[in-house]
């Protein structure tokens, strides 16, 4: 054997692991030192390369003496201990490269020596301990792998469920906010209305402003002219004076009601004026109250996007290395297909020699059973010939 790239265990830690890793119920119970020192049982060996063959590639000790059914075989049952026996060095000598031993003979399951045995069942030992801690790791990894993604799918559904207190909240801010819309709305129309309102007496307080600074000049040059033409008479003029008096007291009363009115107009319009900001400044705060709440809730909406992002991001990358780990078993799948192709080959071949055999074996029997004959015929011939010579000394 070339040098070993992995330790060689002794006699009692081989049969301490097979016993606790390979073996169960009675054969781990029976299988002990004895078994492999001072020279190894080749049916305790045969039991334990069996067993091995179960654990990596589930195939079963009672499969190994099987005869195929689509070979035609005369007395099957004759062959059982060696199909056996070739099944599973077959197996044994494509299994044992993997753990580095690359010199198995049919000599090591036959007659199996105490140093190579041992060799053979560390190397197995050695890579079952190998396989053992893969699949613990990737057993972890991939539990650690759907444990995240089954709490990237809860933060997923948690956030795309709003919860009840924040559901209140954003409820009461719509509330809030279509009532404060329906209000500046009602604002927005009472302000038009008073504006349209102020620009009416604006107009008005303008129209009586002109009628009083274009109407009364005229009525005093009629009053004027009036006097100019009774200025002849007394009596006329006194008329004329008299009456004058009086249409002019009634025009200063008729001025200072209109003056008091227009003043009282203009301290209308003045409180309207006041009122029209103050109703703007309400708007205007409302307005950024309203503004200030479209920020906030803004604000929230893109923290949860970025939180949404950062959670499929995460998605993503554990998605990535469950694909990555499919492509594993996946690629360990195809071996494991080829390896069954290769047993599969190998089945034929053995099929194919065990046809050959049993060819040799029909030839082997039909000469066996001529010659049984021809001996049978000679000895006939002799006893006969014998016979003869007996008849012949007696006479």
């Amino acid at each position: 054997m070339t040098e070993n790239t992995f330790p060689v265990y002794t006699a009692d830690a081989i049969v301490t692991f097979y016993r606790a890793e390979v073996l169960t119920g009675q054969e781990a119970k029976n299988f002990n030192k004895s078994d492999l020192i001072p020279v190894p049982k080749p049916e305790s060996i045969q039991t334990l390369y069996m067993r091995v063959l179960h654990l990596l590639y589930r195939f079963r000790p009672e499969l190994h003496s099987m005869v195929p059914l689509l070979v035609n075989i005369a007395n099957p049952q004759y062959h059982e201990a060696t199909l056996a026996i070739t099944s599973v060095f077959l197996l044994m000598r494509q299994f044992l490269p993997i753990c580095l031993v690359h010199d198995f003979a049919l000599s090591d399951l036959l007659v199996p020596k105490k140093q190579k045995t041992l060799t053979i069942l560390s190397a197995v030992m050695n890579y079952l301990h190998f396989r053992k801690q893969r699949m613990g790791a990737d057993r972890d990894q991939l539990q650690a792998l759907n444990k995240g993604i089954s709490e990237a799918q809860k933060k997923i559904e948690t956030l795309n469920t709003i919860p009840p207190e924040q559901q209140a909240e954003a409820d009461e801010l719509a509330a809030s906010l279509s009532e404060l819309q329906t209000a500046s709305q009602h604002k927005f129309h009472e302000v038009n209305m008073r504006n349209e309102r102020v620009a009416e007496r604006k107009t008005k307080n303008a129209e009586k402003t002109q009628k009083l600074i274009v109407e009364s000049p005229e009525e005093l040059k009629s009053q004027m002219e009036r006097m100019r033409e009774n200025v002849k008479t007394i009596k006329c003029t006194i008329v004329s004076a008299l009456e004058k008096q009086a249409s002019s007291h009634t025009d200063l009363c008729r001025v200072a009601e209109l003056t008091a009115q227009y003043e009282k107009k203009q301290k209308e319009l003045k409180n309207l004026c006041s009122e029209e900001g103050q109703l703007k400044r309400t708007l205007v705060m409302k307005l950024d109250k309203e503004s200030k709440l479209n920020i906030r809730r803004q604000k929230k909406k893109d923290i949860k996007e970025q939180h949404v992002q950062e959670v499929l991001g995460e998605y993503n990358h554990i998605h990535q290395k469950r694909e990555e780990m499919a492509d594993k078993i996946q690629e360990i799948s195809s071996e494991t297909q080829q390896l069954k192709a290769k047993i599969q080959s190998l089945r034929d071949v053995c099929s194919q020699e065990t046809k050959k055999a049993q060819a040799l074996y029909d030839t082997l029997s039909t000469s066996m059973d001529a010659m049984h004959r021809r001996s049978d015929m000679q000895t006939a011939n002799l006893k006969q010939v014998l016979g003869k010579m007996s008849a012949s000394l007696k006479k």
